[in-house]
């Protein structure tokens, strides 16, 4: 991933951050106050300035402001670029998939080197057959369905490049914890006047 431009913040370091305007859905895609954005050189500009700080808030650097991103879900979202490659939201190959999880809903989450992510629904059906049993036979509806209800492990793995991972299973609600990133970013408040730091 590009390293965002925090060169404006050199001769503006006192510009208060942004909240709430911003945000990335389960698809990946970019909406600015709930409407999804189309401007290819704005979605470009937004890709390369996205960024996390060490308390796992995401933003976009504009210039001398932080932009935080509400994440609808997970800070990465996955899509099939070809029947065997992945590639995040910013169009960036994955390489390694380190881990993977299913949720109560029946997402599928994939841990990667940049971090956790969310498969988009959309080529969710297309990987159904990577989820198989413990004998190599693509998982059924009843097998997903009881991975889905057992909090903890399942009996599947993911089979993806020569690799096989045990599915884990979660509850949708931990994944943000668990993962160290933050949904909503929140302003924190500024300290009085006078009042110990």
């Amino acid at each position: 991933m590009p390293s965002p431009d925090f060169s404006a913040m050199l001769r503006w370091p006192n510009v208060p951050a942004c909240y709430g305007w911003l945000a990335l859905d389960r698809r990946g895609r970019w909406r600015l106050r709930g409407e999804a954005l189309s401007h290819a050189g704005l979605i470009d500009f937004l890709n390369r300035q996205y960024a996390h700080d060490a308390d796992g808030n995401y933003f976009v650097q504009n210039g001398p402001q932080r932009v935080f991103v509400e994440l609808e879900y997970t800070p990465w979202v996955l899509r099939l670029a070809a029947p065997d490659r992945l590639e995040t939201q910013l169009g960036e190959e994955v390489g390694e998939i380190r881990a993977a999880a299913i949720d109560e809903e029946g997402n599928l989450l994939l841990e990667t080197a940049a971090g956790i992510a969310l498969l988009c629904d959309r080529d969710l059906p297309a990987l159904l057959d990577c989820l198989q049993l413990a004998d190599g036979r693509p998982a059924d509806d009843d097998a997903l369905l009881a991975a889905i209800a057992q909090p903890g492990g399942s009996a599947l793995t993911l089979a993806w490049q020569g690799a096989r991972l045990p599915l884990q299973t979660l509850l949708r609600a931990q994944v943000a914890q668990r993962y160290g990133f933050v949904s909503s970013p929140q302003e924190t408040p500024a300290a009085s006047p006078g009042s110990a730091p």
